[in-house]
């Protein structure tokens, strides 16, 4: 395959469906759920589609314990030419996870990711990447037009509704949306012949080279708000309705039925200013 482009994405082992323990917190995690999210999958099929249009190879790498290899394997079966998996433990940093990725991607043109992880990451690795090969970055994007070998049209979701559209030229690294695209299904032959695939492991960062390190981990909890307490001179019954707001006055549910689109903006506004949030 010497002299074709190669495209890169790089995937996430997490648990998609992870039991959280009302009470404490505390998560428990089965392997058997683990896998890639949705926008990790988008970023495989973006990944299959350059390559197919460029007649290139897509390289999938993620970062993990061995049991990633099944995620791999996965990736293999959908038509990826090469899987490899950095040896690294989880909850390392994201300039730490994009700093092995990047040895292993030197020779992409284009190396696709998920603008966001399940596991509450920051998002912030396509970033990193980036920063690590030299390379332009285009990040968050709901929509890609695949042009001529080595060149993009993408579309970026922006504040407020609005879109921007980029040109964007190898060597690059983009991050796109679960909704960009859905992944391909791979036959039962590929799925059965991806079983027995090898999975390249290329050794990863030992924990002291990491240069954060959580010292303390614990459930998120918002920050709780100071309230007025209920008037002291009233009698309990009285102070128990200002706690439950039981007896606050509230405007009544309408539903409203018009085919007319300036119309259902119109009295969406209104309700916004009745509630204060429009001035």
């Amino acid at each position: 395959m010497a002299g074709r482009p190669v495209v890169g994405v790089c995937l996430k082992w997490v648990d998609l469906r992870p039991d959280v323990d009302r009470l404490t917190g505390a998560v428990h995690r089965d392997e058997r759920f683990h896998g890639a999210s949705e926008a990790d999958q988008a970023a495989l099929e973006w990944a299959l589609r350059m390559a197919e249009a460029w007649d290139g190879e897509v390289v999938a790498v993620s970062a993990g314990p061995p049991a990633a290899e099944a995620l791999l394997r996965d990736c293999l079966a959908t038509g990826v030419h090469r899987a490899v998996r950095v040896d690294l433990a989880p909850g390392a940093p994201s300039e730490t996870v994009a700093s092995v990725l990047a040895d292993v991607l030197r020779d992409a043109a284009v190396v696709c990711c998920g603008d966001w992880s399940l596991d509450r990451g920051s998002g912030a690795v396509p970033a990193f990447l980036a920063g690590e090969l030299g390379a332009a970055q285009a990040l968050g994007l709901v929509r890609l037009e695949v042009g001529q070998p080595g060149s993009l049209v993408v579309t970026r979701r922006l504040d407020f509704g609005r879109r921007e559209r980029l040109g964007v030229r190898t060597p690059a690294v983009l991050s796109v949306e679960g909704a960009s695209a859905t992944l391909r299904r791979a036959s039962l032959a590929a799925v059965l012949a991806a079983r027995d695939a090898v999975v390249e492991v290329a050794g990863g960062r030992p924990a002291a080279q990491h240069r954060l390190r959580p010292v303390h981990v614990r459930p998120y909890r918002p920050r709780p708000q100071a309230r007025p307490g209920p008037d002291p001179a009233l009698d309990p019954r009285l102070r128990l309705l200002q706690l439950t707001g039981a007896a606050v006055e509230r405007t009544p549910p309408r539903t409203v039925v018009t085919d007319d689109a300036d119309e259902a903006a119109e009295l969406l506004l209104e309700q916004l200013r009745a509630w204060g949030y429009l001035t």
